[in-house]
């Protein structure tokens, strides 16, 4: 049994939830181990409740689209399990029409425009590795969580 599986059977047993229960995914946010642990930790205390993707990186990889009730197992950088998160809500707008009242619940931004900076380089660059391109009616998939373990 590997680390997952194991994490994910103390997880089952510790929370009473039925044995055949699956988890959709486990990963780690970001594309860089600083960043990847840095947003892990501030889900660990409760900070960052909320996660943004590009909806064409779900083409792309042709990965189902998130929905309430998903369970995932977040990671840090090199893939240690650390927490399990419940998707509470999807929410799909054009880049161009998130707010501040919708982004601020990632956690890890003071203003609109700060998220807007950041996200910008984190499309381009996924874009530019999976082969779509970055603009500002591109639809970014934004999934509200609960840290639950």
């Amino acid at each position: 049994m590997n680390k997952l599986e194991r994490f994910w059977q103390d997880f089952l047993i510790e929370t009473k939830r039925n044995q055949d229960t699956k988890y959709c995914d486990a990963y780690h946010f970001e594309r860089t181990e600083y960043w990847a642990n840095e947003l892990l930790r501030l889900v660990l205390i409760g900070q960052k409740q909320a996660t943004a993707s590009s909806y064409q990186a779900f083409i792309v990889e042709n990965s189902p689209l998130p929905k309430v009730g998903d369970l995932n197992i977040v990671t840090d950088f090199f893939g240690n399990p650390k927490g399990v998160i419940e998707t509470t809500n999807v929410t799909i707008l054009p880049f161009k029409e998130m707010t501040y009242e919708i982004v601020k619940r990632e956690g890890e931004d003071d203003s609109l425009e700060s998220w807007q900076k950041g996200h910008m380089k984190f499309f381009k660059a996924e874009g530019k590795e999976l082969g779509y391109e970055f603009n500002e009616d591109m639809l970014v998939v934004f999934e509200d969580f609960k840290l639950i373990y």
